[in-house]
């Protein structure tokens, strides 16, 4: 037998009763006497109509529970109809949403060991009437909502409201299902993302071989943050060498807006000149590295000189001076890109007649350190979606192959920082190139255990098909109404209303809603350590100028460091320095 305190309501929580019930939504009178926006009950103090707040209505033994959407005043609401009311017979209207109910039930095997718990179950069987009443929820009740009893999940924050009941989110749903992450400048995105990965890195699986966790997570990092958060990470850039990814792994559509672009007028019979040749080339290499070359395409990954390439395209040239402008393009374009030491790492010329790819490839799905960042900071900026493209086509391809075995056995997370310059809901992308590339993964990746974590502070520039295949979403801070509005396209009907309180969430805080999440909520995402957050920090002005100002030589150094547009040691420079900025 459920013991009565269980079973029945305790006035001492009651609040208000229900006018109107709509479907899931319902409306709620306060009751007059409260005068406080709290009420402290079992030495706990608990909020009154606050947004997002869950309350309860009894139905026999089960608790019906909702979350707060809206407050109101009665004559409001009547004004609307046409309606006058004093205000000395105005109240205070509190509308929710059922989310689900649960019923209190005993577990133990003798009477001098029962213990009682919530069974609590997302959705709603029974409906509440009008004039029953309405309850606070307590912090046993609210701890028996968010309890996570799935082992695969990871603690994300703690829900605001509840005493800091931690939030956990199941990985699997979290990752192989596509998440994004969406917030204004300033709102902890890039914090967000950190907390996550922080949080996965120490997860334990409860495996008894500790190296047998290994969370493969690569993050393409457009402005050099996250290297101060993981210092463990393999970090791959490109002018450390410690990036490579030749020219040759290029498809048709990469080397066509790297070599020709989309502006020019000439741009169809320079890509059939660029397909030609490099279909010879690719055959020629195939040779040499002992592959089977007539069953290969323009877009294989077959490793070709570029002094072949440059021969070929001679060799169709026209002995009319006056139609050799096309050919001339092409090879002025490619000399160009040679000689632009930055692009090192892309045009360095294959001599060596070895099949390297195997070796560029595990740059990304290597076991040894399986958090990589690469960083695009140093890559121009028309470049970096190219690399981009190349890095994510590369690890589709390679899941894409792999047996169902493999896949299982080495899943892939893909973090995409400011995802509206990759997959733009109109016009062109910024990273052109990356846009199929990204765009394959979200729409077909899963399927080949490769995840998408998407991460933008302005949604309603990401394409929708793409946004829409996200099934986990963490929403900070937006201050931008046509984000706001844009995001909400993408909630349920239910759900809409939490949008009302984005432009108000304070840093860190995010509506975390989706299949990863255990119920709608609002939380606060894990505070980091300083060593452990991404430099996005804003430069203090205040503290800037109250330092020395900066030296006459320093001066030379800046514009070194702009003159070359490389980092680390280099020679031949005014001064002998480091470039790394550090």
């Amino acid at each position: 037998m459920i013991p009565t305190s269980f079973r029945e309501p305790d006035n001492n929580l009651k609040i208000g009763k229900i006018i109107e019930v709509d479907g899931t939504h319902i409306k709620a009178e306060l009751e007059r006497s409260i005068d406080e926006l709290n009420r402290v009950y079992n030495s706990e103090v608990y909020s009154i109509g606050q947004f997002g707040s869950i309350l309860k209505s009894y139905f026999g033994n089960k608790l019906l529970f909702m979350y707060v959407t809206r407050l109101r005043l009665k004559s409001e609401i009547e004004a609307e109809k046409g309606k006058y009311i004093p205000p000395t017979e105005d109240s205070r209207i509190l509308e929710a949403d059922l989310f689900g109910e649960g019923q209190w039930e005993m577990d133990g095997e003798s009477e001098l060991c029962l213990k009682y718990y919530l069974k609590f179950e997302r959705g709603i069987s029974t409906y509440p009437l009008p004039l029953q009443e309405l309850y606070l929820t307590t912090s046993v009740e609210l701890k028996s909502i968010y309890e996570c009893n799935d082992k695969d999940a990871i603690q994300i924050g703690s829900y605001i409201g509840t005493g800091a009941v931690p939030c956990f989110a199941n990985i699997n749903e979290l990752f192989s299902k596509h998440t994004a992450i969406l917030g204004s400048t300033g709102s902890g995105k890039s914090a967000t993302v950190a907390a996550i990965i922080h949080a996965i890195s120490s997860y334990n699986p409860g495996v008894d071989n500790p190296k047998s966790w290994h969370p493969h997570i690569i993050i393409f990092d457009p402005h050099n943050e996250y290297k101060k958060a993981f210092p463990q990470a393999q970090r791959l850039v490109s002018d450390e060498g410690t990036l490579n990814l030749p020219y040759w792994l290029l498809n048709l559509k990469e080397l066509t807006d790297l070599i020709i672009g989309k502006s020019e007028f000439q741009a169809t019979a320079q890509i059939n000149i660029l397909k030609t040749a490099l279909i010879d080339c690719r055959k020629e290499g195939a040779k040499t590295i002992h592959f089977e070359y007539d069953k290969i395409s323009v877009d294989s990954p077959i490793p070709f000189s570029l002094e072949s390439l440059i021969q070929k395209i001679n060799a169709d040239m026209p002995p009319q001076a006056s139609k050799q402008d096309k050919h001339l393009s092409i090879l002025n374009k490619i000399d160009t890109l040679r000689t632009d030491v930055r692009l090192n790492f892309l045009m360095d010329n294959w001599t060596n007649d070895a099949d390297t790819i195997k070796d560029i490839i595990a740059q990304f799905v290597s076991y040894e350190k399986p958090l990589k960042v690469v960083d695009l900071s140093g890559i121009p900026n028309d470049v970096a979606g190219i690399v981009s493209s190349i890095i994510a086509r590369l690890l589709f391809m390679f899941k894409l192959w792999e047996t169902p075995e493999e896949r299982e056995q080495n899943p892939i997370l893909l973090v995409c920082e400011e995802a509206h310059r990759y997959v733009p809901n109109r016009g062109e992308a910024e990273y052109a190139a990356a846009q199929d590339a990204i765009k394959r993964v979200a729409k077909e990746g899963r399927k080949y255990g490769l995840g998408l974590l998407l991460v933008s502070q302005r949604p309603s520039e990401i394409e929708s098909t793409v946004l829409s295949q996200c099934n986990s979403w963490l929403v900070l801070r937006l201050t931008n109404s046509e984000d706001q509005s844009y995001v909400l396209k993408f909630l349920p009907d239910s759900l809409t209303s939490l949008g009302k309180i984005l432009p108000s969430l304070r840093r860190r805080e995010a509506i975390f809603i989706g299949q990863a999440a255990s119920i709608p909520s609002r939380i606060l995402i894990n505070e980091l350590k300083k060593e452990q957050l991404p430099q996005s920090n804003d430069i203090s002005f205040v503290e800037g100028w109250s330092s020395p100002p900066i030296a006459e030589d320093k001066i030379q150094e800046v514009v070194d460091r702009w003159r070359i547009q490389l980092r680390g040691k280099f020679e031949g420079a005014s001064s002998d320095f480091d470039t790394t900025g550090e």
